[in-house]
């Protein structure tokens, strides 16, 4: 299929739906309890002041990330995200070293599926819907798949340091999309970054942007609505 905008086909029913991980399926938690499982592994103490400082850092340690790492190589490779992590958390009120170590070693300790995930993948995965995870991530995520009732779900899993490439870089959603066995224009994007996620978009591909939310719930229910409601139109 050519990538010319003139040559892409009418969309037709959703026979796919390729959803983001981080902040679109699973919260990345509270920093409070990242903190509480950082202390209590590297039995380091804290003052109430710098307890309240790291905590306020550490919710949004990941958001200077470009600045030191541009071009996503933390996604690309284990060192790489290890290396961007310890960079970031040098930025932030000093932390011993133990406890920077702890707190990496439980990053994903905090990722817990929304509760809207699993019935709205369930649902999907009723309706004969094919699904794939696609992430940036330089990490393996399969004990957070395990872990939050997810894993059933996909037909393919394509992480950003198995494949090298990272979003919004066309080769990513590619592969999610051979992995899925359907064309573009029959796969519905899903997830929450205005600049990664939206590369399916530039490639043809329906998309539809969650943006990260606060609280258990992370509105869902809008791609069933979207998927089952345009499919309809084609029965």
């Amino acid at each position: 299929m050519s990538d010319a905008p003139g040559d892409w086909p009418l969309p037709g029913p959703i026979r796919g739906v390729i959803f983001d991980l981080h902040s679109t399926l699973v919260d990345q938690g509270s920093a409070d309890e990242w903190l509480d499982r950082g202390l209590a592994a590297s039995g380091h103490l804290l003052t109430a002041p710098e307890r309240a400082e790291l905590v306020a850092f550490l919710d949004r340690i990941w958001e200077n990330a470009r600045v030191h790492d541009p071009d996503s190589l933390r996604d690309l490779s284990a060192e790489a995200h290890f290396r961007v992590f310890h960079q970031l958390l040098a930025e932030g009120p000093e932390v011993d070293a133990s406890l920077g170590n702890a707190l990496y070693d439980c990053v994903l300790d905090g990722w817990h599926a929304y509760d809207d995930a699993v019935p709205v993948l369930a649902e999907l995965r009723a309706a004969g819907v094919r699904i794939a995870y696609l992430s940036n991530v330089g990490v393996d995520v399969q004990e957070v798949l395990d872990r939050e009732g997810l894993a059933p779900y996909p037909d393919a899993v394509v992480l950003s340091w198995q494949v090298g490439s990272v979003k919004p870089d066309p080769p990513i959603f590619l592969e999610a999309i051979a992995r899925l066995g359907l064309s573009r224009d029959e796969v519905l994007m899903v997830g929450d970054s205005g600049k990664d996620d939206v590369g399916a978009a530039h490639l043809g591909i329906r998309t539809l942007l969650l943006p990260r939310t606060a609280g258990r719930h992370h509105g869902l229910a809008a791609v069933t609505a979207l998927v089952v409601g345009l499919n309809a139109q084609y029965t």
